[in-house]
């Protein structure tokens, strides 16, 4: 239950969701905005305090959505929230926020791994192409060269976890090729990645779970995969009300 993490009094950090634009990579990023939590209403809905700057209100705006971090006992905890009104009551300023995704461990080091089953296929680079990477920071793929299916079981910004029925070489580079729904449309991701972790599944002789790190991955591609996991833990959230 989330009083069991969140309770009122406690500092909540806000953030507006970057929303991806052709412009977006030259603009600033989002402010900050620290306030308390007022009440928790229910599972998705609590009562934040209008954040103050300067003595001066901050009017947040209605159906604004907000990256929230909370400083509790057990730990920094995240989630997304949206505004759904803002009131005044015994003359104090409050938000009243619907959230979007589920609380969380926030992990300062790492990026959120999400769970999921995706279609992928994957190849070792050659080493032409290792080569590249390693002296010059950028690659250059060889083109129409064969692919292996695979699937994926979490993705992250940071990196990806997938299971097939052949097995790569920890610390070697390979060519992970996938589809992710983005933006309102199907987008295929090229991305070259570093091996960082194999074993062969308990119970399924055969099978290898492989844990991989993007390399030198464009800051826009980055965004748009941390935008398809919120997007994705919403409609999973919606779903399980039953909407």
């Amino acid at each position: 239950m989330i009083e069991k993490y969140v309770t009122p009094g406690q500092k909540v950090d806000l953030r507006a969701v970057k929303r991806q634009t052709a412009q977006s990579e030259n603009t600033p990023p989002e402010r900050t905005y620290t306030t308390k939590v007022f009440d928790v209403i229910s599972e998705d809905r609590m009562e934040i305090l209008m954040p103050i700057e300067a003595t001066k209100l901050i009017l947040l705006p209605v159906d604004g959505e907000y990256e929230m971090f909370f400083y509790t006992e057990m730990g920094l905890y995240e989630c997304v929230g949206r505004v759904v009104d803002r009131y005044k009551s015994n003359n104090v300023y409050i938000i009243l926020v619907e959230l979007e995704t589920n609380l969380r461990k926030y992990q300062r080091r790492e990026y959120y791994r999400y769970s999921c089953a995706l279609d992928m296929d994957s190849r070792n680079l050659f080493e032409e192409e290792v080569d590249k990477l390693e002296k010059m920071g950028q690659y250059h793929l060889v083109p129409g060269l064969p692919l292996k299916r695979s699937i994926i079981v979490d993705i992250s910004g940071g990196g990806l976890r997938f299971i097939s029925d052949y097995k790569y070489e920890k610390d070697s580079f390979i060519l992970c090729n996938y589809k992710l729904f983005v933006k309102g449309e199907s987008k295929q991701y090229k991305l070259v990645c570093k091996i960082l972790d194999v074993r062969e599944l308990e119970n399924r002789p055969g099978e290898y779970e492989h844990r991989v790190q993007y390399m030198n991955m464009d800051n826009e591609e980055r965004e748009e995969i941390i935008q398809f996991i919120f997007e994705e833990e919403r409609r999973n959230r919606h779903r399980q009300k039953g909407f």
